[in-house]
């Protein structure tokens, strides 16, 4: 019966999502056709991933160690167990920002839109797609525009999920731009929705998120990325123990 009504839930949420993808897809087509536009597309973002998670009975929590900047350009940094995690940082990212994800969601119905325009999308078997997606990502560091990656790389196929080590390019790119890095520990999101919700359903639920005090990168040199890359997967660890 639970497996079935978390189906149930899964069909229930899809629906609130790609209805609202479909009622904001003009403002959508309108916002992503020019980079000034950004910063209302990013707020259009946030209205659309709040109400059909409210509608849905999925809400998050963030816990802040230290408030952040609103006017500072940051690269977030987090564990990636569900898709839920695009959805969050919707809510949680202020400003002009975007994401890195991997090239198949240039082809998703809902993130498509995105990937084509705002967010950067980067194939993990291609060393050249990988050059490109982060000089694009360090150009748009340069204008202001914050970035969200999820240093795995991927969500894995262990269930339930654990941590794996990061990938070096998000600390490389920190250093050498001289932004500042924010480590967020998603501690339960996956117990919501795993992956997709697909294979196990999904269900209402609050989601705890803590985000750590940013690391400042702006007195390391390009060599210490692996230092770097192992505080911060300690950081995020750390709570995902508990």
């Amino acid at each position: 019966m639970i497996k079935l009504l978390k189906k149930l839930h899964f069909f229930y949420f899809t629906f609130w999502i790609v209805s609202f993808f479909f009622l904001f897809w003009p403002l959508y087509y309108w916002g992503t056709r020019k980079p000034s536009r950004y910063l209302t597309l990013n707020k259009l973002r946030a209205i659309h991933a709040f109400v059909a998670c409210a509608l849905s009975g999925v809400f998050f929590r963030f816990k802040f160690e230290t408030p952040l900047d609103p006017k500072q350009t940051y690269i977030y940094c987090a564990n990636h167990t569900s898709n839920l995690d695009i959805v969050l940082f919707c809510l949680l990212a202020k400003g002009r920002f975007h994401f890195m994800g991997k090239e198949e969601l240039m082809k998703n119905p809902v993130l498509g839109i995105f990937f084509r325009t705002i967010d950067v999308a980067v194939s993990r078997a291609s060393k050249i797609s990988a050059f490109r997606a982060f000089k694009k990502a360090g150009e748009n560091l340069d204008k202001g525009m914050s970035l969200i990656i999820f240093p795995e790389g991927k969500i894995d196929d262990l269930y339930p999920p654990i941590l794996h080590e990061f990938k070096n390019g998000p600390f490389r790119l920190a250093i050498e731009h001289n932004v500042p890095i924010v480590p967020v520990s998603i501690t339960n999101v996956w117990e919501i929705m795993w992956d997709s919700g697909f294979k196990y359903g999904t269900k209402p639920g609050l989601g705890i998120i803590y985000v750590h005090e940013p690391i400042s990168t702006a007195v390391l040199a390009v060599e210490s990325d692996d230092a770097l890359k192992q505080e911060i997967f300690n950081k995020i660890n750390s709570k995902l123990r508990k």
